[in-house]
């Protein structure tokens, strides 16, 4: 299966948040699941600094986006059983920053149109293309633009992830044909419009073959106005190709038995490293050095969506608890001046970092003993993942990827991986802040079965991976991956016609009596056989034709490779016009 997956950023080339992650390890999994998979982004400043140097330069083209006919280069590079293409054109990429310029939609148009015109010089026509978000949601609708003209393009299906569905894409419709290059029924139709603007997202949505989100709660909630930011309707409208996969993580990255960012090394089998780990932090950032008081930490965007009111409200309360906190994070001036506050109030019980270091994001994840993220949305979330790695217990409200990855602990039946409270209230917080903070406290060895359960999870990419193919399987009728009994089926099945064919061919004289001999059931009516050869024959050429009907009924049941193969020649010859 050849796919194509498009995203404005990748680990580890650039990074704004979690989009980037997923684009920089779901397709290396797929590559290792055996598919064959491109990754296309452009070619911005940073990546050009960075690693322009391990590029090839492939070929140039112009692109054509309404008035405009400018130029587009494509370089390339080999990583992780991945060939990673960039598209450039300074004008457009050459900035200091991802996003938030003045001439953002036009940009990730130029992008969009370059992706499409650009297949042609790529190493193989895609069955599926995949992406994500508003920066590349024109893909799906140029391509069904221009297949209307170019039949090639009918063959190609198309995915959309939606990785956050509150940035959409918005426009004034007035710009279709100046910016975007497209017909006015694309907004008379109403496929682009809503609220009286271009809603490319939208486009995106009505014009693929399929839909995700980052996880399956979050698919669920976005079919309620609460959390769709008014696309509630357009995602029940299409919730048959709705789907949501989990996003994963890098288990070889964030394995604390090996990461030699955190300062020693630990496991399941043995966390003394974890206890200096939280000796460590607890240096880094000012609090007591009392190795028997939790510490709770949060890293996070210090935002209202991450539940930031909830910890504002009920913070001298949680503070009365025996308990340390850290926050490591940036945002909103509110929250941080609250927090630059609060640290005051609470000296060596309470640190704030208002900034984000990566190195002390990893001592958190290692030294911490409790991880809260209480928030109002979360489609996915990595952060409560990269902790339970850590051995560090998530204290999450159950909203889209939190709900998915945390169960709450049950003492009686011995499961769970963390805690957790449904309603969007400070009191539930609270309360399950209490009830952690005590089973640290009281029941050390529960608590210590709980840590260990949430260090075995298995949020590999490899998971989500699987996933993947079964929806792209799905769009494409391919039967993908297939199962160890499948493909040994089909490997007996392909060498029996080969075994049969031979005495098919070796058949046809039909008058040699040993073939005749051979064939005949009954013994005692050989004799009687050779005196007529007419009958002989008559019956060897009978019998190879059964042979032969038998054969190309065998052969007839595998059209999923024939499929394949006329699907590929198609594709070059699309690629060679």
């Amino acid at each position: 299966m050849k796919i194509l997956y498009v995203t404005s950023e990748a680990v580890p080339f650039c990074k704004t948040g979690g989009l980037a992650d997923v684009a920089g390890s779901l397709p290396p999994a797929l590559a290792e699941q055996g598919a064959e998979v491109a990754v296309i982004l452009p070619l911005y400043a940073r990546v050009r600094d960075r690693f322009g140097s391990q590029m090839k330069f492939e070929c140039y083209d112009y692109v054509d986006l309404a008035w405009r006919h400018s130029y587009c280069g494509l370089f390339s590079m080999e990583k992780d059983g991945v060939t990673w293409y960039f598209l450039d054109n300074e004008q457009y990429f050459n900035r200091g920053t991802l996003y938030g310029q003045a001439d953002d939609g036009e940009r990730f148009a130029f992008f969009s149109r370059a992706v499409v015109r650009m297949l042609d010089h790529l190493k193989f026509w895609p069955e599926v293309v995949h992406c994500n978000d508003w920066q590349s949601a024109l893909v799906p609708i140029y391509l069904k633009d221009d297949s209307v003209r170019e039949e090639r393009f009918r063959s190609i299906k198309t995915v959309v992830t939606i990785h956050n569905i509150e940035y959409q894409g918005r426009f004034n419709p007035y710009v279709l044909g100046e910016l975007f290059g497209l017909d006015a029924g694309w907004v008379k139709d109403g496929t682009l419009l809503m609220d009286g603007d271009i809603n490319l997202l939208k486009g995106a949505i009505l014009c693929s073959d399929a839909v995700n989100a980052v996880s399956p709660t979050y698919a669920n909630e976005l079919k309620m106005p609460y959390f769709a930011h008014r696309m509630e309707g357009i995602m029940r409208q299409c919730s048959d190709k709705l789907s949501g996969v989990l996003n994963g993580i890098d288990m070889k990255l964030y394995d604390p038995r090996t990461d030699g960012r955190i300062l020693k090394n630990f496991s399941v089998e043995d966390m003394a490293g974890k206890d200096e780990c939280k000796t460590e932090l607890q240096r880094m950032v000012g609090l007591r050095e009392e190795p028997h008081t939790p510490i709770v930490a949060m890293v996070s965007r210090l935002v209202s969506h991450k539940g930031l009111d909830l910890i504002c409200e009920v913070l001298h309360d949680m503070m009365e608890l025996p308990l340390q906190l850290v926050v490591l994070g940036t945002g909103d001036q509110r929250y941080e001046d609250f927090f630059r506050w609060a640290a005051q109030q609470y000296p060596g019980r309470m640190a704030v970092r208002l900034d984000y270091n990566e190195d002390l994001s990893m001592a958190i994840y290692a030294g911490a003993d409790l991880f809260l993220m209480p928030s109002k949305s979360e489609p996915c979330g990595l952060s409560q993942m990269i902790a339970m790695r850590y051995g560090t217990l998530p204290i999450v409200r159950e909203t889209g990827g939190l709900k998915d990855t945390v169960q709450p602990h049950d003492d009686y039946n011995g499961v769970g991986n963390g805690f957790s409270f449904t309603n969007y209230s400070s009191g539930d917080m609270l309360h399950v802040i209490r009830e952690a903070v005590y089973l640290y406290k009281d029941y050390p060895d529960l608590f210590s079965n709980l840590r260990q359960r949430a260090m075995v999870c298995d949020f590999s990419w490899a998971r989500s991976a699987r996933e993947y193919l079964r929806i792209y399987a799905t769009i494409t009728g391919q039967p993908w991956p297939l199962p160890a009994e499948t493909r040994r089926a089909a490997e007996v099945e392909e060498a029996t016609p080969a075994e049969e064919a031979v005495p098919v061919e070796e058949a046809a004289p039909a008058v040699e009596p040993a073939p005749v001999v051979e064939a005949a059931p009954v013994k005692e009516a050989a004799p009687a056989e050779e005196k007529k050869p007419a009958k002989k024959a008559k019956k060897a050429e009978a019998k190879a034709a059964e042979k032969s009907e038998k054969a190309g009924k065998k052969a007839s049941k595998k059209p999923s490779k024939t499929t394949t193969a006329k699907k590929g020649t198609a594709g070059k010859k699309t690629s060679a016009e």
